[in-house]
């Protein structure tokens, strides 16, 4: 049996049918709560947010175009809330990325200081990342974690598709830099 698209799970939540809205849930849950993990610190606010976000969706069902694609418009709900939070939070410190998938690591033998070295690049990563601004960072975020195309990411921010890639273009660079200019950066790019 062929699964069911987010689009036509959407529709039928349109046409009525509200318990389907729980397969929603169910899809993009953990991918919501890892795109907030990226910005949001605090447990509690990451898991008050994420519900919020499928609270907004379900009230807002009606107003998805079933012709477009779900992923971009939920997601722009939880730049919206994440944005709002942020603001009212404004002296909250920041959670930053894993950067395990960001930069994967080379196949080699693991070693007995594997997992130190490791925790170090995380670290510093963690605190270079701290000092790019939201604008660089969330494109980010969506392309190489919530695998999102460009288009999609231009939704969610809504940019223009051409300053989704300048900022990701100018996002790796501020990286690169960052870490280069960073004490103890041993990282070649």
């Amino acid at each position: 049996m062929e699964e069911i698209t987010d689009e036509e799970v959407a529709k039928r939540v349109q046409n009525g049918d509200a318990q389907m809205f729980a397969l929603l849930v169910e899809r993009y849950e953990k991918k919501i709560t890892r795109y907030a993990k990226k910005f949001l610190s605090h447990p509690d606010d990451i898991k008050d947010i994420v519900q919020d976000v499928f609270v907004k969706a379900y009230v807002n069902i009606k107003s998805f175009d079933v012709k477009r694609k779900f992923s971009p418009w939920i997601y722009r709900i939880a730049h919206n809330e994440f944005v709002n939070c942020l603001k009212k939070n404004k002296n909250s410190k920041l959670s930053f990325m894993d950067f395990d998938v960001l930069f994967p690591h080379p196949v080699a033998k693991e070693t007995a200081d594997s997992d130190v070295d490791r925790s170090d690049l995380r670290r510093m990563l963690d605190t270079c990342l701290e000092k790019m601004p939201v604008k660089y960072r969330e494109p980010l975020v969506l392309y190489y974690f919530e695998e999102m195309s460009y288009k999609e990411i231009a939704d969610v921010m809504r940019l223009p598709v051409s300053t989704v890639g300048i900022r990701l273009q100018r996002g790796k660079s501020l990286l690169k830099e960052t870490i280069a200019n960073h004490p103890g950066a041993q990282i070649q790019f």
